[in-house]
């Protein structure tokens, strides 16, 4: 396993977890909602500090640090549950692509990382935070996300990322922001 890009250590990272074999598993709304949630419970009952994130479809970008100062548990936590809830919606008939994406999830679990299943891929692609200048560059990656993608015209225009929060609209959840000029609401 590569010993690059761990979270190690306290102070703010950017993270990108990446589902398995690049499956647009939040293409359903279903996913997405889920993942919100359990950012939610993470924010409430582990310490999970959110400063800025993006749900795309087949990856999720986060600006975020743990109260405690171990934000790599946050994460493991977050991962485990995610799969386990992403797995029930697959199995419980609701989803169309359930026959595809359950020879997906079981390759890599079985041949990738002899598991039964696995949703997300072991990397977290953290990055340490260490300068404003970092700070802002990151969060305009994450808000600028779904722009590059021509899923919409402007960030804020995109209710699953915290461009809505940086731009005085509601959001789908609280995030702590860091103070920049960014906006492209006129």
């Amino acid at each position: 396993m590569s010993t690059g890009y761990k979270i190690a250590g306290d102070g703010l990272f950017f993270l990108t977890f990446q589902i398995v074999g690049w499956v647009d598993i939040f293409t359903r709304k279903i996913y997405r909602d889920l993942a919100i949630d359990s950012l939610k419970y993470c924010q409430h009952h582990k310490g999970l500090k959110l400063f800025a994130f993006v749900i795309m479809s087949n990856h999720i970008h986060l600006l975020a640090q743990s109260e405690a100062g171990d934000l790599s548990d946050i994460v493991r936590d977050f991962k485990n549950h995610t799969s386990k809830k992403f797995l029930e919606v697959v199995n419980d008939h609701q989803e169309s692509r359930a026959d595809w994406m359950k020879i997906v999830f079981e390759y890599h679990g079985k041949f990738k990382s002899r598991q039964t299943n696995q949703i997300w891929t072991h990397e977290n692609h953290a990055e340490h935070i260490f300068s404003d200048k970092f700070i802002k560059q990151k969060i305009d990656y994450i808000h600028e996300n779904p722009v590059r993608a021509g899923i919409v015209a402007k960030p804020e225009e995109y209710l699953y990322s915290s461009a809505r929060n940086y731009a005085d609209l509601d959001g789908m959840i609280d995030v702590i922001r860091i103070d920049t000029k960014w906006i492209t609401i006129s």
